[in-house]
């Protein structure tokens, strides 16, 4: 694919992010063209996915991820969820979409009351989404770092949530926070929004100690550069 062509990818960025420059980093180790947004932004650019990084927005005052969610490039990340576009949260980007209401739950304080930075095993499953595409029933090691990753959802979201396969990734063997289920990720109804809290792009390459979360990147690339969904389509209401 010729650079003039690339796929681009929104990573955005708030006070307190620190992971922004790592997944900048992934999305271009597999061909597609980071894009750098301020969360003060009210648009975002020509895009056919956004990114949201890990870290502690805002401090993590109040709660995790609940002052980003106000933040003004969030207005527009809803609409550009609710065309069908890719939108992925990662470990404090998850938690924002949680407080955005784009992907169902809460994450608790984790249960021994303790930040955990660790290697964890995950199992991939629930339905194909743009981020998991060719990787349904992978098993991947990646690690962790949070204090609020006790992902939680009261019975009746659970069961429906379960039963429709919005669980993509679970916790196998050790769960590192006490997630009910040892639920890792889920995702909206749709398929088209997914959160997470182990971070795949510190794991991209062998250097930096594994090499498990190239499948979510280039299931990303597969999906935005084979699809006709680009954000100029959706902007013309494709």
């Amino acid at each position: 694919m010729s650079a003039a062509l690339r796929s681009r990818v929104a990573v955005l960025t708030f006070p307190g992010s620190n992971c922004d420059a790592d997944l900048r980093h992934a999305v271009a180790l597999f061909g597609m063209e980071p894009v750098a947004v301020w969360h003060k932004e009210s648009t975002l650019p020509n895009v056919d996915a956004v990114l949201l990084p890990g870290g502690f927005s805002y401090g993590d005052y109040l709660r995790c991820g609940a002052i980003a969610r106000f933040s003004p490039i969030m207005a527009e990340v809803v609409r550009f969820a609710g065309r069908g576009a890719p939108v992925l949260g990662i470990c404090n980007g998850f938690q924002i979409l949680t407080e955005c209401g784009l992907v169902p739950g809460v994450l608790l304080r984790n249960k021994a009351l303790r930040f955990t930075c660790r290697d964890v095993n995950l199992r991939v499953q629930g339905q194909t989404t743009p981020f998991t595409r060719g990787l349904g029933g992978a098993a991947l090691r990646l690690p962790v770092a949070h204090a609020e990753g006790n992902w939680f959802a009261d019975a009746e979201s659970l069961a429906r949530i379960e039963g429709e396969g919005q669980v993509i990734f679970r916790y196998e063997g050790e769960n590192p926070n006490g997630a009910i289920h040892d639920i890792a990720g889920v995702s909206n109804a749709a398929g088209n929004v997914v959160g997470l809290m182990p971070h795949p792009e510190r794991y991209v390459e062998a250097a930096l100690g594994g090499t498990d979360g190239c499948g979510v990147f280039r299931s990303l690339a597969a999906a935005i550069g084979g699809s006709a969904h680009t954000a100029a389509t959706l902007e013309a209401g494709a």
